[in-house]
This record gives C-alpha cells, structure tokens and sequence, in this order.
C-alpha cells in the first residue's frame, strides 16, 4: 500500500468557526469586486431510481453501460492489496477488505477504514485518477457508506467520496494552497462535527476549494446554504438557490451517497454541485464559478476517512457499491424486474417478463426485439452469454449449461440471470448443480 499520499486537510479544530475576523473585511471587499456573470437557469435535477442503476437491479453489469466511467463492488480481492490494481491513485494506511455480513451493504465484501485512537492525524483512502484523455467537466459518484457505532471524531475530519480538479500533485495532495481557477478545485460529500457536543457524525456538507474560498483551508457549504467559516457571510449560490434542512446521519447504519460536480463555463457562473442521499436531493448549489480555463478538468475521485485526531477510541467506516459516471447513477434496485424510464408499460413489461426453472430461463416478447441474455456471478462478473441477437414475437427457452466462454463448467451454486430487451431490464436467480468438468 502507498503511504506517502497526504489527504486534504483542514485547519486545526479550534481555529475552524469564524475566524480570522480581521480579515473579514478583505472578503467582503474581494467579494464585491468580483466580476459576476448574468443570472443562469438550472434544469430540475433527477431523483430516486431514475438514474443509471435503474437499468442494472443489484448493480449487475452497471460496469458495462456507456455512461459508466468506474465500478467496484469490493468483490474480486482477495485482501486489501488488490486494490491498487483499479484504485490507481493510492490505496493508504488502515484499508481493509471486510467480510463480516453487518459491515458489506451487498455481496460478500466490502471496503473497510480504521481510525485507531491517537493525537496524531491519519489518513485512510483510495482513489482513482482519470488520464488526460478521459478527464470529465461533470462527474456523479455514488457509493454505499457506513459509520461504525463507535464513532466519536470530531474536528478536521474528512470521511465521505470526493473528486478534484488537480487537487493532488505527483501523488500528494495540496492542503494549505487555495484554489485561484487555473490551479485546482476540490469537492467532498462528508459529515463535519465542530467540537465533541454536537451529535456524532455531525451534519451533511460539501467541503469544498474553490477560487472564492474564505480561507486557505477551503470551505464547508451545508444544505441550508450556511458556508462556514463565517456563517454570517451568505454563500454566492445564486437566485435560484434553495435553502434545504441540514441532516445528521445515523450510526451503525448503510447509506446511499451521490455527489456531482459540473465544473463551469468559463466566464460564466454556471458550475453546480449536488447531494443525493438514499436518492433524496438533499442538497444543490448552483451559480457557481469553480476554474477560469477550460483546461482544468476533474481528473480524481476518491474514499476517505481522516481524521486530525481521534482521541475518544478505535473506530471504523466502511463503503461497498461505488459508481462513478457522466449522468445521475442513483440507488441500487432490488432483483427483479424493473422498469428504466422511458421503457414499455406495465403490462407490456410483465409480457417480457423473465422466468427460471432449475438451469432453464423462458421469456416472451410481445413483438421483435433485440436481445441480450447473459449470467452473472452473485458478485457481478459475467459468467456467460447466452442471447445476443434479434428474436421474433413469442415465447423463448434458453438452457444454461453452467459453462462460460471455455469449456469448463461453472462452479455451483447461485447465480443472476439478467435479461435486456429495447428498454427494459429484468433479473432473477438461477441455480446451478455442480456437475464438475
């Protein structure tokens, strides 16, 4: 594992809330000179399963769509090792594969941080940096999360997904050095927790670098548009901003977390940044100016959890299910049929509906239809094609002999049959007996 990698970092605790009041009056007099572009309008976004995942129930396949930049359901390591092989961006300090059923959100695996007690700072993380050619003005990471019920940190702590703008430089990050729009911007869907008296984890945020940043340590935007440090001093979020109620998560319990970031126009306040939790938008910042060249570009994303100090004892954070694409990903679904949107009706779905009887799978299609049927791993990896081509109206049997590309039979047990036709995606268990080679 790397160790050398530095997480952004904020200030020390005690210097966080409303400092340096001196300086105040060199912001508000920055803020009004700053050149503001015209009022922008910024389309509704979408919300719950009408996104990406909708079409993928349990995520199966999700990696192959053509909006998806990157997916890990923790599934394929064997140990924490592994993870640099998809996690190119540095795999850190106490990273470990879980298997213990109450800390994976789905599957057998998951991803596992520690934080063990102590004064010192520590930071935990994986991330993935995208290569010149593939580098995105507007990125949606989605992941699974979970606190572990011990969890008492409070202070500089940075403990949810992000992404960055060349936030990070040779490998390390550069906390300190503000975002001036040509340098860098960074964006992190996280909990903060100013002292030990407020409610662990602390509230829902985005911390935030960004050229009109208040301090060298960046900014805490919460949903209802409060900006610390100097919460007196409203956010520059724009006309169309609306305030939305600041939420504390649970201990002990998974969430579905989604963060966008659409880097602006240059010259133009149209940048936003968005939060989705368990499919709710819970918060939306719009107006935004985050670079002034086109140039700078989000090329990382990442997990974390860091923390200044951990005094209070050992605890633990854990994530499972991440995306990260170019349009809205959206909540997992259940296994079963489901409806992507724009797709048939009802009744025209349960005509298409997909059956499974021991080994055999039977279908029907009200009219012509391209086709696909493949068979998936519980943990997602393919394990054979069955159906790739135009079929007529009627009923369809397929046989699935439990063999794959090779020859070789698969092992047994329970695998996911998953069924594409037009618009419409359907997914259900299939048994195989082991019947050997």
């Amino acid at each position: 594992m790397k160790r050398n990698l530095k997480r952004p970092s904020c200030a020390p605790a005690n210097s966080r809330p409303d400092i340096a009041s001196s300086l105040v009056p060199v912001l508000i007099a920055a803020v009004a000179l700053a050149p503001h572009a015209s009022a922008q309008t910024f389309a509704p976004l979408p919300q719950g399963n009408t996104g990406i995942a909708a079409r993928y129930p349990g995520d199966v396949g999700i990696a192959g769509d053509s909006a998806v930049i990157f997916a890990d359901n923790f599934e394929s390591y064997a140990n924490a090792s592994g993870l640099a092989a998809n996690w190119n961006g540095g795999v850190y300090h106490n990273v470990r594969i879980a298997a213990e059923s109450d800390n994976v959100y789905a599957g057998t695996q998951a991803l596992e941080f520690r934080s063990p007690q102590q004064t010192q700072e520590l930071s935990n993380g994986v991330g993935r940096e995208l290569d010149k050619s593939h580098e995105v003005d507007m990125l949606f990471l989605r992941y699974y999360t979970k606190f572990d019920e011990s969890f008492d940190i409070w202070g500089s702590c940075h403990n949810g997904g992000g992404m960055s703008a060349y936030y990070f430089v040779d490998g390390n990050a550069t906390p300190g050095v503000p975002a001036d729009g040509t340098n860098k911007f960074l964006a992190e869907f996280e909990s903060w927790r100013g002292d030990s008296s407020e409610q662990s984890p602390g509230q829902l945020n985005v911390y935030i670098y960004h050229p009109e940043q208040r301090t060298q340590w960046g900014d805490h935007w919460f949903p209802d548009g409060t900006v610390l440090p100097w919460t007196y001093l409203p956010g520059d979020f724009g006309d169309e901003f609306v305030s939305r109620t600041n939420i504390t998560c649970e201990l002990g319990r998974w969430y579905c977390c989604e963060l966008m970031v659409k880097a602006n126009t240059v010259g133009e306040r149209d940048g936003r940044i968005a939060c989705w939790l368990d499919g709710a938008l819970i918060a939306d910042f719009p107006n935004l100016r985050l670079r002034d060249v086109d140039t700078l570009k989000l090329n990382r994303f990442n997990l974390s959890l860091h923390s200044g100090s951990n005094p209070a004892g050992e605890t633990w954070k854990w994530y499972d299910n991440v995306v990260a694409a170019r349009s809205y990903i959206g909540p997992t679904v259940s296994v079963g049929a489901v409806r992507r949107p724009g797709g048939p009706n009802a009744q025209s779905q349960r005509r298409t509906g997909l059956s499974v009887s021991g080994e055999t799978v039977s279908f029907s299609l009200a009219r012509a239809s391209p086709v696909t049927l493949r068979i998936y791993t519980a943990q997602g990896r393919m394990a054979g094609k069955l159906v790739d081509r135009t079929l007529g109206a009627g009923t369809h049997v397929v046989r699935w002999d439990g063999r794959g590309e090779g020859t070789r039979r698969a092992s047994g047990g329970v695998y996911l049959t998953r069924l594409r036709r037009a618009q419409s995606a359907f997914l259900q268990k299939i048994a195989v007996m082991p019947l050997g080679p």
